[in-house]
């Protein structure tokens, strides 16, 4: 018998991600769930984030996030990948999408975490665009020259949350699960203090300081929406030939909003 759609044969997962804080902000309690039962787990890039610094060349500040982020995602046994492609200038053409595919070719998700395709910032919503199409095709062989690994599929599919739990318009997103993240918030912390080199540049031109204490206060908001003590949201993508069920729902349960 052919597995269900909740237990795929691959047990891989996949973040895509704009930049090397962006996993640790918005899906790495989940990351961190997933990996603790067992799934391979790779962070993925589009981005270094060579323009989130006050000071330095790209190349330097590059090389400092990249570090950061592999630092962050081998604290929790998990991969970082990095596209190289130029912070801020994210865009969705031909030769960005080959590249997102032939990274799917090699790892072979069958679970993917992308970005909202509406969000305050551009490289997130390209980097949503990317995903969302890198997931639907690149298990089809002619879609790349790497080679296909057995059990590459369509996978299932989900978009994290928003900054602030808002669209790029500033309305709300519906989320349709929640994952309880309580046990791993700690771990979520340390990785994203990982990333030391952001604090004076998000202080600087988001005017954000202690983001540390952000991150864990909007989990906890989250949590608090369905009954726990902090949680990270996402919306399913449902769209013809991904998987419907909610692979994370049925893992990980919490409580879907469908049954509010």
């Amino acid at each position: 018998m052919p597995p269900t759609n909740d237990q795929p044969d691959r047990r891989v997962a996949l973040a895509l991600m704009a930049h090397p804080d962006d996993a640790e902000i918005t899906c790495a309690g989940t990351l961190i769930r997933l990996a603790e039962s067992g799934w391979d787990v790779h962070i993925a890039t589009t981005t270094a984030g060579d323009c989130g610094a006050l000071e330095g060349s790209p190349e330097e500040i590059a090389k400092i996030r990249i570090a950061e982020g592999t630092r962050a995602a081998e604290s929790v046994g998990l991969s970082f990948h990095c596209l190289g492609q130029p912070d801020g200038r994210v865009v969705y053409d031909r030769d960005s999408l080959q590249q997102t595919i032939d990274l799917f070719r090699q790892i072979a998700p069958t679970l993917v975490i992308t970005m909202p395709l509406s969000d305050y910032h551009a490289d997130h919503e390209v980097t949503g665009q990317l995903g969302r199409a890198a997931s639907f095709v690149y298990a089809a062989p002619n879609a790349s020259a790497v080679p296909l690994k057995k059990g590459s599929t369509v996978p299932y599919l989900y978009y994290c949350d928003g900054h602030g739990g808002v669209d790029r318009m500033g309305n709300p997103i519906e989320p349709t699960v929640c994952v309880d993240i309580t046990e791993q918030l700690d771990r979520k912390t340390e990785m994203l203090a990982c990333h030391a080199s952001q604090r004076e540049w998000l202080k600087a031109h988001n005017g954000i300081d202690e983001y540390l204490s952000m991150m864990r206060d909007y989990c906890a908001d989250r949590g608090r929406q369905f009954g726990t003590e902090a949680a990270e949201a996402f919306v399913q993508h449902r769209g013809h030939g991904h998987p419907r069920e909610d692979l994370l729902a049925e893992r990980f349960p919490l409580r879907s909003l469908s049954d509010h």
